[in-house]
């Protein structure tokens, strides 16, 4: 599960990932170049998948991030007449300013990375 604060879109078909070190999202993307990301925007579910590459770890302030390049090969909606998503996964930050400032020093890395 990514938070918004580890995740940059490049552009339309490239997105960038910064993640724990020990996670089990890291290990699975550190085991090949294939993954599906799911999203839940409103009543829509996205699948996209991607072709992944581990880019050198981000050195931040609260701890190294795994860093990760993901090309976007395709993206399927999954939407059905028969029923709708009602809610995503929802979550409270136990420290949102501090939360917060960690998720904008992620992104600002990411779109720094190969600068």
């Amino acid at each position: 599960m990514l938070s918004v604060g580890e995740v940059l879109a490049v552009d339309r078909r490239r997105l960038r990932l910064a993640l724990w070190p020990g996670s089990g999202s890291t290990a699975n993307l550190s085991r090949g170049p294939q993954a599906t990301l799911m999203l839940v925007v409103g009543a829509e579910t996205y699948y996209v998948r991607a072709r992944v590459r581990r880019l050198p770890d981000l050195a931040l302030s609260h701890g190294a991030r795994a860093c990760f390049e993901a090309d976007v090969e395709d993206v399927l909606v999954d939407v059905v007449a028969y029923a709708a998503v009602t809610s995503g996964v929802e979550f409270r930050l136990n420290d949102p300013e501090q939360v917060l400032q960690g998720w904008q020093e992620a992104v600002a890395a990411l779109g720094a990375v190969g600068r």
